[in-house]
């Protein structure tokens, strides 16, 4: 039986990793790649979103691997340790840990009001998901921004305004975000169906979802598949 390949059209104002531009990585806890004009797959969370028991679980792993893949370490060893680290914390994140702000629909609603404040001047969000302690999205800086800053914008309004509203200090959120450069079409549409799942496999019940889809991207096909 023949393999269908997929052969869906680019949304509008997607670009995916380009073979012939050149590529930067830096590493703090986690790898990081970045090319100018690409899409970016994002997830950040709170600071309390991850049990103390399994961040020191986290770290155990981490040593081992290091001890496994000594340096100068390749990008492909780096991409998976960056794959398994983002699998293990979403799995854990998933499970509603910690404070939770943005169970509550005002604190929702900041957060999308946030990741759409700057669309087409700093950055074209096309999708995300808001939930109870993490956000996922895809994300375009434009030319002449850099991921970081957009994302730092975009966190430091919430916080800003959510420890505001709960009279309460320190950091709402994990410094370092989780970003992979989305690669074409096809695992664009993977990550846009993973993040309108997200909140289903979490049992979060249907009228309590927050998540939005570009109606441009709609309009072109690309939208959630609810199964």
């Amino acid at each position: 039986m023949a393999v269908e390949t997929f052969n869906k059209p680019a949304p509008p104002n997607f670009r995916g990793l380009h073979p012939d531009l050149p590529i930067r990585m830096y590493r703090r806890h986690l790898p990081h790649w970045r090319q100018d004009g690409a899409t970016y797959a994002v997830a950040f969370r709170q600071v309390d979103s991850i049990p103390q028991a399994q961040l020191q679980a986290l770290q155990r792993w981490r040593a081992i691997w290091e001890q496994q893949h000594p340096e100068p370490r390749t990008e492909s060893e780096w991409k998976q340790f960056a794959q398994e680290i983002t699998n293990k914390t979403e799995r854990w994140m998933d499970e509603g840990y910690g404070s939770c702000v943005f169970r509550e629909s005002k604190f929702s609603k900041m957060m999308s009001n946030s990741l759409l404040h700057f669309q087409n001047q700093r950055h074209f969000t096309s999708c995300f998901v808001v939930m109870p302690n993490h956000v996922h999205a895809v994300i375009r800086p434009m030319t002449g921004f850099e991921l970081e800053d957009c994302l730092q914008r975009i966190k430091q309004y919430v916080s800003l305004h959510v420890n505001k509203d709960l009279k309460q200090e320190g950091a709402l959120w994990e410094e370092e975000s989780y970003d992979r450069i989305v690669r074409d079409e096809e695992h664009l549409w993977n990550v846009v169906q993973y993040i309108g799942r997200n909140p289903k496999k979490a049992g979060i019940p249907v009228a309590q979802w927050v998540r939005w889809i570009h109606p441009d991207w709609q309009a072109a096909g690309w939208d959630f598949l609810d199964e």
